[in-house]
């Protein structure tokens, strides 16, 4: 297992925040908009700089979701912003018709999503928000793994002429992905190879991904490790390959396992290459109030996890039909 160097422990929205602005110097099109979040999603060296071309619309998601479709309209590119939770189960409606029907050049970003969200409990943790955006046509899936990735994520889809949702967090995390890696959307990135087992990891799972696959190498079993940050469109070529090689895989994510990543890599699998697949993810349940780390430990999204499940699914391989 090659190393990782964490060069620092930081949240993802603050990779989202500093690319926002940074954006802003580059491009006179980019606009953002929030509702009533300004600091929770860290805009506001956004909303200092270019004031003229920061909308706070308050707490009226719809609103701001109409805003941001006619902005698109006439040539902006906007970025709305505010809890995961709000940026999509609030708006589905809004985002369905004036974005992904539309194909209107909006860029819904997400924070304080899953149950890493913590204290805040079961109304503000939303674990079914990938799964509502993975199923409306045109609309490209982003949940990066830490600072770094978030900050190159929230460039490149600037670039990107379309709707997107960008998926991202509150907690501090490793920030360990090089800082000149290119982000290519809908290219996963094969972190570690391996024989026995692939291993899919998405977001904050990331890095506890890292952590099992380098005690599994303790214990004799070789993993191939995939960093997917685009769960839609995925990348099935390298999947199909790992798979291939491998003969079995474990998915992990911070979401419900219903229309999660792992359904998107099972559908895959079953219908290329069958194979043994182990979710590790949110059971089918809300969450509650609880610190980040009580709650990843209560709903079984650890290192720890991931390692009972890969030992499931390889017994699943080479037992007898």
């Amino acid at each position: 297992m090659k190393e990782f160097e964490i060069r620092q422990k930081k949240d993802t929205r603050s990779g989202f925040g500093d690319a926002l602005h940074d954006l802003g110097k580059k491009n006179p099109n980019v606009v953002a908009l929030c509702a009533d979040l300004t600091g929770s999603l860290k805009m506001n060296a956004f909303q200092n700089d270019f004031p003229d071309r920061f909308f706070q619309t308050g707490i009226a998601e719809a609103n701001m979701i109409g805003m941001a479709a006619g902005l698109a309209i006439d040539g902006k590119i906007p970025f709305t912003g505010t809890f995961a939770n709000f940026s999509t189960g609030r708006v589905y409606d809004q985002i369905r018709q004036s974005v992904a029907y539309s194909r209107t050049n909006v860029k819904v970003c997400a924070s304080h999503a899953g149950i890493t969200l913590g204290e805040d409990g079961a109304t503000h943790q939303i674990m079914e928000d990938i799964a509502m955006m993975r199923a409306l046509p045109n609309m490209v899936v982003i949940n990066p793994c830490d600072y770094s990735q978030t900050y190159r994520a929230t460039q490149a889809i600037a670039d990107y002429n379309g709707p997107v949702y960008l998926r991202f967090g509150r907690p501090v995390v490793p920030d360990f992905s090089p800082v000149d890696e290119p982000f290519v959307i809908g290219k996963g990135i094969l972190l570690n190879e391996g024989n026995d087992v692939t291993i899919v990891a998405t977001g904050h799972l990331v890095w506890e991904a890292i952590e099992a696959v380098r005690e599994l190498e303790k214990s004799g079993i070789s993993a191939e490790l995939i960093n997917i940050h685009t769960i839609k469109p995925l990348d099935s070529q390298l999947l199909l390959q790992s798979i291939a090689k491998t003969g079995c895989v474990v998915t992990a994510e911070e979401h419900v396992a219903a229309g999660g990543l792992g359904e998107a890599v099972a559908a895959l699998a079953s219908t290329k290459t069958p194979v043994p697949v182990e979710l590790v993810a949110m059971p089918d349940s809300f969450g509650e109030s609880g610190t980040p780390e009580e709650l990843m430990i209560k709903y079984g999204l650890k290192s720890s996890n991931i390692i009972e499940a890969t030992k499931r699914v390889i017994t699943r391989k080479t037992s007898p039909k």
